[in-house]
Order: structure tokens, then C-alpha cells, then sequence
């Protein structure tokens, strides 16, 4: 590997980021587990702060306690690796399918900068300190997200025998819902389960917009997606994954009897998911990104929405 390879970079890869000013042997472990990008590590965190804020709620306390934060520190740390994890994981089995198409031959496996078997090594470090910090949970939350890694080890593999990968997506990325909720309450409730079904179609929302990148490439390899099957209607299907994805949040906090404060951040929220709609740009692959992206602050503001509501009665 030389200096050039270990630094080449995916298409899409953000420029001038931390990762571009470390020790270039470094760059590519980095590259492959997501850092240079982390809105990945974002969608994955947001739903665990749901979970443990709406587990807050449903105690009737808000979620300030010391032993709160400590939950949540662990789910940040759990995000990162996890995510890290997941990518490391999906670039080893998709390495050919990733050579083949044009924003992702630079990453790290297809291009040369990480073996394969490096690659392996560096999955099961990853795994390593994820398990450290899900056995700090309770033994139901530990079982909960011992399950999820059957998603996560079937993931790669949905894009070659389903149109809807997306929601297979949208099922493993946001575990941390029910995750969360299990640390704070040692169970799952209807509160939680609807929790989790509204952000399966925020899921399906998020990356569908995100699949329109490599609608093109996908169709000459033959992977599939929501973004192929939905074609010029993409948008109006968002819409509408968008809307469900916002009636049953708010359904999850109002079962869990969520204040006025959650009601009022929540139409935020929605302003956000219909501003996305309505700028995007099927056949636009910045606008895509961009957008897909923004789901970043949509998540900051649900989550806004759910602690507000733990605070304020």
C-alpha cells in the first residue's frame, strides 16, 4: 500500500475533514469505519436518545439523572464503534459490487488500502468494545442488543434478493429505540414498539433519498432499491414514509403521555421532513446527499422534542 492508495478517497468522502490530518497509515482503518462521515453515527444515535428519553417518560421523571447520562455516553461510544462496525462489515461483503460503481471504488477494500483480512481484524476490535459497553446494560436490554447483530450480519446481502433493502434498513438502524427503552425500563412497551415503527419509515424515507445517488450504477449491476423501484415517484413515496414516520412518533410520545413541549418540537420536526420533500431533486445526486444529510438535524430536533417533554410537565 502506498501513500497514494492509503489515501484515496470515496467520491462522495467529505473534504478537509479531521481524518485528512491524521498519520496517513491511519487514514484508511478511519475511512473504512466511517469517520471522515459521521452522519451515519447520527441516524444511529438518535433513536437510542429517543429510547432512553421516551423510557424517562414513561417513568413519569426526567431524564437528568447522573445514571441517565452515563446511559447515554455508552450509547454515544456504542453508536460509533457499531456504526464503524457495520460499514466495516458491509465493504468486506460488498467489496466487488463497490468496485463497480463510481462514488464507492475509493473506499478503502476495493481500492487496495485495507486488505481484506486486515479488514476482518479491525470488524472484530470494533465488536470487541461494543460488547464492553453493552454489557454495562441490564441483562433484557443485553439480550435486546445481542439480537440485533442477525440484522446487521443479513444487511449486505438485502440489496441482492429485495427491491427493499431500505427496510431492512430501517429495522436493524434503529435497534437503539428498543435498546434505550430496555436500559431505562427493563422492558418494551406499545409506546416503544410504535417509537420504533415511526423511525423504520424515517428509515425508508432517509434512504431512499440516499439510494437515488446510485440509481444509475445499481441498475447496470443489478443491486436493488427503493430509489430504482420508485423511480420518477420517489418523492411522493417519501412523502409518505415521511408522513407515517410522523404520526407514529407522535403517537409514541402521546401513549407515554408526552407534554405540550413534545407536541410543539414535534411540528418542528415535520416542517423539517416536509422542507426535504419539497427541495428534493430526483435526478440531482448533491441534492441527495445534502439532503440525506439534513437528517442529522431532523433527528436533534425529535430528540429536543422527546427530553423537553421529560423536563417539563
Amino acid at each position: 500500500m502506498n501513500e497514494t492508495t492509503a489515501d484515496l478517497k470515496p467520491a462522495d468522502a467529505t473534504a478537509g475533514t479531521w481524518v485528512d490530518h491524521v498519520p496517513v497509515q491511519y487514514r484508511p482503518f478511519l475511512r473504512l469505519a466511517r469517520l471522515d462521515r459521521p452522519i451515519g453515527t447520527w441516524l444511529l444515535f438518535w433513536p437510542c436518545v429517543f429510547g432512553l428519553a421516551l423510557g424517562a417518560i414513561g417513568s413519569e421523571r426526567p431524564f437528568s439523572s447522573w445514571h441517565d447520562i452515563y446511559l447515554l455516553i455508552l450509547f454515544a461510544v456504542g453508536a460509533v464503534v457499531m456504526r464503524g462496525a457495520g460499514c466495516t462489515y458491509n465493504d468486506i461483503v460488498d467489496r466487488d459490487i463497490d468496485a463497480s460503481v463510481a462514488r464507492t471504488r475509493g473506499r478503502p477494500i476495493p481500492s487496495g488500502a485495507v486488505r481484506v483480512r486486515t479488514a476482518w481484524l479491525f470488524l472484530g476490535a470494533q465488536l470487541a468494545v461494543g460488547f464492553a459497553v453493552l454489557i454495562q446494560l441490564n441483562l433484557f436490554a443485553i439480550e435486546i442488543g445481542a439480537a440485533s447483530l442477525l440484522l446487521v450480519a443479513a444487511y449486505p446481502f438485502m440489496k441482492r434478493i429485495t427491491w427493499w433493502p431500505q427496510a431492512w434498513l430501517g429495522l436493524t438502524f434503529n435497534w437503539g429505540a428498543l435498546l434505550g427503552f430496555a436500559a431505562q425500563a427493563g422492558a418494551i412497551d406499545w409506546a416503544d414498539a410504535m417509537l420504533y415503527a415511526g423511525l423504520f419509515f424515517w428509515t425508508l424515507g432517509y434512504d431512499t433519498i440516499y439510494a437515488l445517488q446510485d440509481a444509475d450504477d445499481d441498475a447496470l449491476i443489478g443491486v436493488k432499491s427503493t430509489a430504482r423501484l420508485f423511480g420518477a415517484r420517489a418523492r411522493d413515496w417519501v412523502l409518505g414514509f415521511y408522513a407515517v414516520a410522523f404520526a407514529l412518533i407522535l403517537a409514541a410520545g402521546y401513549a407515554e403521555h408526552a407534554g405540550w413541549p413534545f407536541t410543539f418540537v414535534m411540528l418542528a420536526a415535520g416542517a423539517h421532513l416536509l422542507w426535504q420533500v419539497h427541495t428534493l431533486q430526483i435526478d440531482n445526486t448533491e441534492n441527495a446527499l445534502k439532503l440525506f444529510r439534513a437528517n442529522r438535524d431532523t433527528g436533534a430536533i425529535i430528540a429536543a422534542a422527546f427530553l423537553l417533554s421529560s423536563w417539563i410537565w
